[in-house]
């Protein structure tokens, strides 16, 4: 912003583009921040990254709107032109284009007003405070055998569920806690109704589930399920509840409340207890699939007997086998080996040895003499004796070692000479 003088020479204020956009841009947004708008919608424009753009326009004037991509649950109906609508936004200036808008947080058919707005207003409350979130939500008993049903006992919607269980689940046990499903103070009786069931008393044991119910009808029809005191008596109790509340396309506070929404009342008894011609059907094939497993185990178990006891009859057989074969050769060596032949034998060779004994001695005088004057005549002529008679000695130490080499005689060393007709001793004077 600068400062610059007009004809008549006075300071005057020069704006730049963006400062006075700014500048209008807070004086709007301050000035009206969230509003409701009615009017025709036209140059319906869904953008691809999710947000949607359209204008907003009546007989006089138009203005641009936009639904961000996360501002706001998608519609049950498709916006288009021509539509007739009531929009609660704030209103925003787009710089860029120095365009003002309003960005759309709540989107609905014109003519439902203050109610619609009342909706919205109580589900974005109880979203924030987590009554909506899927990790509270509590699982429903597969196989019920009581429940307690919280509607007008008049009502078409109780007709539909009674039909559908007593044809599904004859086994079932049904308490109904009678009720004004719409009218002042109906959700006041609605909460009691549904805080009885769920609270232990002598009247009735404990229900292991709880439907809330009733017909369709129209917003007005069916506001008291969407009363605060509904929703948070189903966010109290420890007791599964589903909510079945109109049709398919009504939405209620107490559906996001509830364990499990059903879309009809219809809907909603077959979802809570399984069919019981279809159980005997699943059971039949379980029982069938049971017997064809069982037989085949029975099968299996018998071929494994089966080649357990041949193997076991091989077994046996081999051993068998083998100890004939030893006891064949056990006899084959009894026979060999048999004490009379061992006797005969042992006698023979006594026999033989004392013959032997009788012959021997003088036979082996005779050859140990032979042998001794051979033995003589070789000592004759080479030993020791036969050496010393041809003029050799032999010389030894005092330990009896013969010395054969000067080197190991010392001095003064006493030794012994053997010659052929004797020996002599004396001592070593020089060497």
């Amino acid at each position: 912003m600068t400062e610059t003088a007009d004809f008549f020479g006075r300071s005057t204020r020069v704006f730049t583009v963006g400062e006075l956009t700014r500048s209008i841009r807070g004086t709007l947004e301050t000035k009206f921040g969230a509003v409701w708008v009615q009017g025709e919608v036209s140059n319906y424009k869904p953008h691809p990254n999710g947000h949607q753009y359209f204008t907003l326009k009546d007989q006089r004037a138009a203005i641009a709107c936009v639904i961000w991509r996360d501002a706001m649950a998608p519609l049950r109906q498709p916006l288009v032109d021509g539509a007739q609508v009531q929009i609660y936004g704030t209103v925003t200036v787009f710089e860029a284009r120095g365009q003002y808008q309003l960005s759309v947080q709540i989107l609905q058919q014109r003519g439902l007003g203050v109610l619609q707005a009342k909706f919205e207003a109580l589900k974005r409350k109880l979203e924030a405070e987590g009554l909506f979130a899927a990790e509270r939500k509590r699982a429903l008993p597969k196989f019920p055998r009581k429940i307690g049903i919280v509607t007008s006992p008049s009502g078409a919607a109780i007709r539909d569920i009674l039909n559908v269980l007593r044809r599904r689940a004859p086994w079932l046990s049904i308490l109904i806690n009678p009720v004004r499903v719409q009218g002042t103070g109906a959700a006041q009786e609605i909460a009691v109704a549904i805080r009885e069931l769920a609270m232990p008393n002598d009247a009735f044991t404990p229900v292991d589930l709880i439907v809330v119910t009733r017909g369709g009808g129209s917003m007005e029809d069916l506001w008291e399920f969407n009363e605060e005191i509904v929703a948070r008596t189903i966010a109290s109790i420890d007791v599964p509840v589903v909510s079945a509340i109109g049709h398919e396309i009504d939405f209620t506070i107490c559906d996001f409340v509830a364990d499990l929404r059903a879309p009809t009342p219809s809907a909603a008894a077959e979802l809570i207890v399984p069919d019981v011609v279809d159980l005997a059907r699943r059971t039949d094939v379980f029982a069938r699939a049971i017997t064809r497993e069982l037989r085949k185990r029975m099968r299996d178990a018998q071929q494994q007997i089966d080649l357990v006891r041949g193997a076991l009859q091989r077994g046996i057989k081999h051993k068998i086998d083998n100890c004939r074969q030893c006891v064949v050769q056990i006899a084959r060596a009894l026979i060999a080996h048999s004490p009379v032949r061992e006797l005969q034998m042992r006698r023979n060779r006594i026999v033989d040895l004392a013959r032997r004994l009788t012959d021997s001695p003088q036979r082996l005088i005779e050859s140990s003499r032979h042998r001794f004057r051979e033995l003589e005549s070789v000592l004759r002529v080479l030993g020791p004796d036969a050496t010393l008679r041809r003029g050799y000695s032999l010389t030894t130490d005092e330990r009896g070692q013969i010395i054969r080499s000067v080197v190991s005689v010392k001095l003064k060393m006493k030794i012994r000479t053997r010659v052929s007709d004797g020996e002599f001793r004396s001592d070593v004077t020089d060497k």
